[in-house]
């Protein structure tokens, strides 16, 4: 009598909504074992509940990843308690938008923080357990801001520029370890990013992508088989959206 194939597990950031929760579910349909990260307990059980009623386990771990110098050991505890790491979806993120004239050296910092330093510990805490293993998936969720100067998104940008030259170099470093590294660039999406009160601007949200479609990309690119990857893929509204 032969075993079942052991179920893939995939770690998630900012899983409590938009494309985080979306990517959660999308797993949990295709039976993917999760571990969701986010900031809002209650929001996360709700997603959890859902991934459950697929069958699959849907852990929850409540952190705020704005706080870098906690990221990397919360990430490690996660890695011991899970034993095993096949994707990280590194999802959690801010929007901002100003001048970069008018920008503060507080919200320069506090972008870039949640935006890049947090992912770079995020995968630092993770690493050893993927390496150990000979394989692993890491996607990283960047922007297509990232490669496209928008006036009035300038540390956005950067952030999401610095985020796709991270994964960049990471890959390189990493695909003799049997890891792959892929960067998912959406244009805009209709999330609650927009509603936040850091970003200020006024577009057609019924012409942005919806978090599913960006989901199902990143479905997509964490199941390819072990011999291909998907280095950089930009998803954009049809409508003409950003």
């Amino acid at each position: 009598m032969t075993s079942s194939p052991r179920k893939l597990r995939a770690i998630i950031t900012g899983a409590s909504s938009g494309i985080g929760k979306a990517t959660a579910l999308a797993f949990a349909s295709q039976g993917i074992n999760l571990a969701l990260i986010s900031r809002s307990l209650e929001a996360l059980s709700s997603v959890a509940a859902t991934a459950k009623t697929k069958g699959v386990e849907a852990n929850i771990y409540q952190a705020d990843l704005s706080n870098v110098a906690t990221v990397k050991s919360t990430f490690e505890a996660i890695a011991a308690e899970l034993g095993t790491i096949d994707i990280l979806v590194n999802n959690a993120g801010m929007g901002y938008t100003n001048n970069l004239c008018d920008t503060s050296l507080s919200d320069w910092e506090k972008v870039l923080q949640l935006n890049l330093t947090s992912v770079f510990e995020c995968i630092k805490g993770v690493l050893p357990t993927m390496r150990r293993q000979g394989q692993g998936t890491i996607i990283n969720v960047a922007s297509i801001a990232g490669s496209t100067p928008f006036p009035g998104w300038g540390a956005y940008s950067v952030s999401k520029a610095g985020l796709i030259t991270l994964s960049k170099v990471l890959s390189a470093e990493e695909r003799a370890n049997g890891i792959r590294v892929m960067i998912i660039s959406p244009g805009s999406v209709n999330t609650p990013i927009w509603d936040t009160e850091t970003v200020q601007a006024d577009f057609n949200r019924s012409a942005m992508l919806t978090p599913e479609i960006v989901a199902g990309s990143i479905l997509h690119a964490a199941l390819l088989p072990a011999g291909a990857v998907i280095e950089e893929m930009n998803i954009m509204p049809s409508a003409g959206a950003l």
